[in-house]
């Protein structure tokens, strides 16, 4: 099989039961530090942020908005003053975090298309256990459709709004 060669062999198989537990246990407490370190990092860059800070240019304009003068305050500030001059990259991480989605309508509406046809796909293959294969290949199309697929389906909406249209005049 291709890239086996490139696994390397720990020669798990070749251990003792005890040399395995050992490794093992070594492990889980290099994994206990890694993990005491990334809290500790969160816990320290949270004080360092609502930290109050004294500064000529940021505290009265935050204490004019209402704002408490903290770094986390003036880093905000600082980002919206970039995007304000004309950083794209600071506007995208603004709206990112603000909720603002950067998605178009169109690639909203493609998702749901796309979760509708999985949903579809998913309901098929635990319904019809005889045409296993069929409901396997139409669920992988269903996650990956064709551009043809997509308008096909956009086709469907504008025909039956047409008929609905119809049905009305009656």
């Amino acid at each position: 099989m291709a890239n086996y060669e490139n696994i390397k062999d720990y020669g798990f198989d070749k251990r003792s039961a005890s040399e395995v537990r050992e490794m093992q246990s070594r492990g889980g407490k290099r994994s206990g530090e890694t993990r005491r370190k990334k809290a500790d990092f969160r816990k320290m860059l949270n004080a360092l942020l609502t930290a109050k800070i004294d500064n000529p240019e940021w505290t009265p304009f935050l204490e004019s908005l209402g704002l408490d003068s903290t770094l986390e305050a003036a880093v905000n500030a600082a980002m919206i003053k970039e995007a304000l001059g004309g950083n794209v990259k600071a506007y995208e991480v603004i709206a990112k975090y603000s909720g603002q989605g950067t998605g178009t309508d169109a690639d909203l509406e493609e998702q749901r298309i796309r979760t509708d046809r999985a949903k579809r796909a998913r309901d098929q293959e635990v319904g019809d256990t005889e045409s296993g294969n069929e409901n396997i290949q139409s669920f992988l199309k269903a996650m990956h459709p064709t551009e043809e697929d997509l308008q096909g389906l956009f086709e469907e909406e504008e025909d039956n709004a047409e008929e609905t249209e119809e049905t009305s005049e009656i």
